[in-house]
């Protein structure tokens, strides 16, 4: 009988030298090296939501049912999916449901789409959110290393879709890090998108343990970094959730580092457990915690900083920042508290950097 490894790490260490599938291979998770302390079972009262409902959340919903989109609000069982939607908002998931990686904080399912693209999906996504009227639309995708280009076609090509059906749209792209390759990152720029987003997700020491083995910390610096390289013009935007076992330090040196590749916006979050399937959280950050990370983000000159528990990277705060600037309101109209973008964003700390 072939012998069974339950990790990848047994299977190399192993006498035997038994192989893995070639899918195995590709889509293995590494598991932590640590034990991971135990699971946290209540979370605090600053972390409780609504259930949504309501005329909006509903009429965004039927719409993109009826177009048979995907939504990562959805996939990936964001806690604001009741108030981003009764406002108005949502973020896009193209390229299917299917992700080829497999991060371990991650709801979205993993596996080989082996090549399948939906080629009528921009003209879908560009009709969703003409029906919708949105000013801001996130579009994000799930990772693609079965394409050549990692789908960045694709996504530029619902970009201009999108801009095409609806000018002076604001386009946000989520993307992955298209294995670091340059002329992938330009092909998504050059559909022109309003922000060029990509998230470094956790602090560096904790990457390899949380996220997919291909996917490194320096990697996502560099994609940030050749993104401001190719568009300076343009705002390019990081997310980071806290929770997970790292150290206020870490968070720190994090944000110092995302400012140095010239990323604009930097929203951070606090990491909320999927299903027991997925890894444990191991503190619950509070919210004058993140009112500190706010501060450090502002004193480093980030232009916008959105740093709450409840904030996620497609959260509305910062696209509220970015509409308002894009319209040609001030700043420090922003950093004030306009009473539109206030009154949504109530668990959100809206700042003007420097």
């Amino acid at each position: 009988m072939q012998p069974h490894f339950q990790t990848w790490r047994e299977w190399r260490g192993s006498p035997t030298g038994t192989r893995l599938t070639d899918e195995q291979e590709v889509f293995r998770v590494e598991p932590a090296q640590s034990k991971p302390k135990p699971a946290l079972e209540r979370k605090p009262a600053w972390l409780k939501v609504r259930a949504p409902g309501g005329e909006k959340y509903t009429k965004v919903k039927q719409t993109l049912r009826g177009l048979g989109l995907h939504t990562v609000c959805e996939e990936a069982r964001c806690p604001n999916v009741g108030e981003c939607w009764s406002h108005g908002t949502a973020t896009v998931m193209i390229l299917g449901d299917t992700c080829t990686r497999g991060c371990r904080f991650c709801a979205v399912n993993s596996g080989n789409p082996r090549g399948v693209v939906d080629r009528s999906e921009p003209e879908h996504v560009a009709r969703a959110i003409a029906g919708l009227g949105l000013k801001y639309v996130v579009l994000t995708m799930v990772d693609r290393d079965d394409l050549p280009d990692g789908g960045a076609d694709h996504v530029a090509q619902t970009v201009r879709a999108l801009h095409d059906v609806q000018p002076g749209l604001l386009v946000e792209t989520l993307v992955g890090d298209f294995a670091g390759r340059p002329d992938d990152i330009a092909t998504v720029l050059q559909a022109k998108p309003e922000v060029f987003a990509h998230n470094i997700e956790v602090v560096r020491r904790l990457t390899p343990l949380v996220r997919d083995r291909r996917c490194t910390y320096e990697r996502s610096l560099e994609v940030l970094a050749e993104a401001k390289r190719f568009g300076a013009s343009r705002y390019v935007k990081s997310s980071l959730m806290v929770g997970v076992g790292e150290t206020d330090g870490e968070v720190t040196q994090t944000l110092r580092d995302l400012r140095r590749v010239g990323v604009d916006i930097v929203t951070l979050g606090q990491y909320l457990r999927p299903s027991e399937k997925h890894l444990a959280v191991q503190s619950y950050r509070t919210p004058e915690e993140f009112e500190g990370w706010q501060q450090q983000g502002m004193d480093m000159g980030f232009a916008f900083v959105a740093s709450g528990p409840l904030v996620r990277s497609s959260y509305h705060a910062a696209e509220a920042f970015v509409a308002a600037v894009g319209e040609g309101s001030a700043e420090a109209e922003v950093a004030a508290g306009v009473p539109e973008i206030a009154g949504i964003v109530p668990t959100a700390r809206l700042v003007r950097g420097r």
